[in-house]
């Protein structure tokens, strides 16, 4: 990708209404618009960096049996009334301007839905388990939405709901789910703590969430260092210490973001929705259920408040929006072919490149930006570098640079 043809552009100053790290570099470096309180276009640099985390997300969760589908956005009441979830103050309700009260509700979960596409296909012991999953946009109502896209009323999420005949399975699917989210979030580049929670809305028992240490989390949890397992403070009880078996004094206090959830929801949303399947026996008996959640907004700007500087951000490879900065500072034609060059090689050795061949901006400008942006390697070519049949090579995490030979270019950025 030519920078020169990419349609937004840098800014110097982030945004006066913006506090959080992530949306003032995101904004800065035109990976979001920030259309109202709570709700973000994805530009071109942070679709592609929202892409990528969605295929990470895929390919953990399909290897433990997810199948991916997409339900829809508008929930009619018929569903979400057997739960009672309907009049809850989370959702964003939606009518006609001629009708008087609103029959559907814009999606802002999905268990209602997907449990009774299933009790028309789910009948005996035979058709389970399952597990089934979507990356859709959800709509919630924030009374505050802040910290960029750490708190939003649009946002897109993975939701995964998976189907068992009993405990033990449901048991055996949750810790699968649970490798599989802390592969994704250490693939993302992030640390990610398992960590023991309340249920709220969701479910009726203990849940799990998965945070990630950061000073300008909202949650405050106690850490086992030793097991790098947490306990969420708001159930840092005598009930919750004694479910994990753990003592107060060897926990420490810390903040943190929420990255991800799984929920034991049992059948809270089965029996009401006529979930249910005949067992071996003929006995007749409810579908037991889980559900998995990842906000890919949400990783993406905790990625950005754990790992950037005051230059800008500093993405991990798997995330990055290029892995390449190309920087041409004499507009030689050499950084045209190095660029093609690189364009052909094979995208896991650097055939993802964002190219800087702009014209009307001085190198200073093109530095802070290649900073700003943050991709993980910083190639520039210059009559200096070329004179010696060599080009500047740099990586965004790294203080010091290095000149290598023209012919190690494919070598050195693999």
């Amino acid at each position: 990708m030519k920078l020169s043809q990419l349609f937004t552009k840098t800014l110097k100053e982030a945004p006066a209404d913006e506090t959080a790290v992530n949306a003032q570099l995101l904004i800065r470096a035109g990976f979001v618009f920030k259309n109202s309180a709570g709700i973000y276009s994805y530009l071109p640099l942070g679709w592609r960096v929202l892409n990528k985390i969605a295929n990470i997300i895929r390919e953990e969760v399909d290897a433990i049996g997810g199948q991916e589908m997409l339900m829809q956005s508008l929930i009619e009441k018929k569903y979400m009334e057997p739960t009672d979830r309907w009049n809850l103050d989370v959702g964003y309700f939606a009518k006609g301007l001629e009708e008087e009260e609103a029959s559907f509700v814009l999606g802002w979960s999905h268990e209602e839905v997907l449990t009774a596409i299933s009790a028309k296909y789910i009948s005996s012991y035979k058709d389970l388990p399952f597990s089934a999953y979507q990356i859709q946009t959800k709509f919630r109502h924030e009374a505050r939405a802040k910290s960029g896209l750490l708190r939003g009323r649009e946002f897109m999420m993975k939701d995964l709901y998976s189907f068992h005949t009993d405990q033990k399975d449901l048991d055996k699917y949750y810790e699968k789910a649970k490798t599989a989210y802390l592969n994704i979030f250490e693939r993302c580049g992030l640390k990610a703590i398992y960590t023991l929670a309340a249920g709220g809305i969701f479910a009726d028992k203990f849940t799990h969430e998965f945070q990630v240490v950061a000073d300008v989390g909202e949650d405050t949890i106690y850490v086992n260092e030793n097991k790098n397992e947490a306990i969420n403070k708001e159930v840092f009880d005598e009930k919750g210490l004694k479910h994990l078996g753990w003592k107060k004094e060897d926990l420490v206090e810390k903040k943190s973001i929420e990255v991800g959830n799984i929920f034991d929801q049992g059948t809270k949303y089965s029996e009401p929705l006529g979930l249910y399947f005949t067992d071996e026996e003929g006995n007749k008996k409810p579908v037991l259920m889980g559900a998995y959640g990842i906000g890919l907004g949400r990783v993406m700007a905790t990625v950005v408040e754990v790992s950037s500087d005051d230059k800008g951000i500093i993405w991990p490879e798997n995330i990055a929006p290029f892995r390449v900065h190309l920087i041409s500072l004499d507009q030689d034609k050499e950084a045209d072919k190095i660029y093609s060059d690189l364009m052909k090689m094979d995208p896991s050795a650097g055939g993802e490149v964002l190219y800087d061949d702009r014209q009307d901006k001085a190198p200073g400008e093109k530095f802070a930006d290649a900073d700003l942006i943050g991709c993980p390697i910083r190639l520039v070519v210059s009559k200096k570098t070329l004179e010696k049949g060599s080009i500047e090579l740099k990586h965004r995490n790294e203080k010091d640079f290095q000149i290598i030979k023209l012919t190690d270019i494919s070598s050195s950025i693999k």
